[in-house]
């Protein structure tokens, strides 16, 4: 299924379903060693999918949860291998998308997505974006309209004792530093 995020259009699948995740690999032409990440209707879902959720962790997520950054974390035991490529850790997020946040409540439990793009291609800011890259391959197109920022979520991995941006997004990197009290640069 297509459907919209605050960020950018992602392609969503039961996390508990190892065809449905394989599909998504199959789909996209993703690297089987790239992770999926677990969208959340809230923050208070983090212990359902993540261990240890630091203190960092929490401040980030009361701050900017709902919204564009995604927190790496130790996965919980209840996350599939598949979702993650046999790592050890989760990326999180709880996108601030009313489509979306009624799609998780309306499933019951976290989905397991990624971006509604073919690997290596730009990601979709609309539906009619999304169906002209994976459209052929998925059966559900939730569509909302543009997505309201346009540009993928911020990624930060809090999985070890020093946070480090994976991916620079939505969320701007110097509104982090500050609210942790670090100087993200000088750990990268």
């Amino acid at each position: 299924m297509v459907f919209p995020t605050d960020t950018v259009y992602g392609i969503a699948v039961d996390p508990l379903n190892p065809e449905a995740v394989a599909s998504i690999y199959r789909i996209k032409g993703r690297d089987a060693g790239k992770p999926l990440q677990v969208i959340l209707a809230a923050a208070a879902q983090l212990a359902d999918v993540a261990e240890d959720v630091s203190p960092e962790a929490r401040r980030l997520a009361e701050r900017f949860f709902p919204g564009g950054i995604t927190l790496v974390l130790k996965k919980a035991k209840s996350v599939p291998s598949t979702v993650v490529a046999g790592g050890e850790t989760v990326g999180v997020r709880v996108p601030d998308h009313p489509v979306c946040h009624d799609l998780v409540r309306a499933f019951g439990r976290p989905i397991a997505a990624t971006s509604a793009n073919r690997s290596g291609q730009p990601s979709p800011r609309t539906a009619q974006e999304a169906m002209a890259q994976v459209g052929e391959d998925v059966t559900i197109v939730l569509d909302a309209g543009p997505c309201p920022l346009g540009i993928d979520s911020t990624v930060i991995d809090l999985s070890t004792d020093k946070p480090r941006i994976l991916r620079i997004g939505a969320v701007p990197v110097p509104e982090i530093e500050r609210l942790l009290g670090v100087n993200l640069t000088a750990l990268a």
